[in-house]
């Protein structure tokens, strides 16, 4: 068995403070991908550099207190690649890939476009160039688990306002069809939606802290587990942790029938 977090932690220093590594510890997870980090490499103590039992893997951004993602693993990886070949958003700290034989788990952090109209052209300069990445990763023949908060809502399902969000960011339709291409056309799997084909109100990573949007449950899912076909196809159990409160997003745990 192969279990796999993804986790957006709005401030690694912040989530630890609430509770997230002695949770992180005791899942006895294979990969915790991380996202949003918020701290360079010299912010981190040890405990939060290798937690007991865990090493990590983490891509900073140049900027400090911003983006940035990670990988914690008790396991000992042939490689590991910090970003993806694309010098505006590698300097943004938004790409991690751990490998073992034949597997890949990546944690990303995908832009969000929400702050600004300059960030939501960044984010489609971003989908436009990662894109080609993860069609090359394909045709290499790994089998690929890429992990993180996409910022992307991918169908009505998955957001509980999809009405009143319809011109905003991370529901737009280009974007939208950005996944559709990726799950249709290129041939990833989007795992949650695999294993929960139907469910909505139990599928949301994500709340707005404006209003009481958590409290009402009015979320999205933006955070996704997104593999090749192979591994896909193993997955058994998906669930949105939402017993404790380590940031504004929820981890996604996923379980699946592979060994490394």
């Amino acid at each position: 068995m192969l279990r796999i977090i993804s986790a957006n932690l709005n401030g690694i220093r912040s989530a630890a403070k609430k509770g997230f590594l002695p949770w992180a510890i005791a899942q006895k997870a294979d990969f915790i991908c991380m996202q949003e980090l918020k701290a360079q490499r010299d912010d981190l103590e040890e405990d939060i550099l290798n937690p007991t039992g865990l090493k990590g893997y983490f891509h900073h951004a140049e900027k400090k207190g911003y983006s940035g993602c990670g990988i914690y693993t008790p396991h000992q990886p042939d490689d590991v690649l910090y970003g993806f070949g694309n010098a505006e958003f590698d300097a943004e700290g938004r790409y991690v890939e751990a490998r073992f034989k034949k597997l890949s788990v990546i944690s990303v952090y995908m832009p969000s476009g929400s702050s600004s109209e300059e960030r939501q052209e960044a984010k489609f300069r971003y989908l436009e160039a990662f894109l080609p990445h993860l069609v090359k990763l394909k045709k290499s023949g790994r089998e690929i688990v890429l992990c993180g908060d996409v910022n992307i809502a991918h169908q009505e399902i998955d957001l509980k306002n999809w009405k009143g969000n319809l011109k905003n960011s991370g529901f737009l339709p280009e974007e939208r069809a950005w996944l559709t291409n990726l799950f249709d056309k290129v041939g990833y799997v989007d795992i949650y939606r695999r294993l929960e084909p139907k469910t909505s109100d139990e599928c949301y990573t994500w709340w707005s802290q404006r209003g009481q949007a958590y409290a009402k449950n009015v979320g999205w899912r933006i955070d996704y587990q997104i593999a090749t076909p192979a591994i896909a196809a193993s997955a058994k159990k998906a669930s949105v942790y939402k017993s404790e409160r380590f940031s504004d997003h929820a981890p996604l745990i996923i379980d699946y029938d592979w060994s490394i």
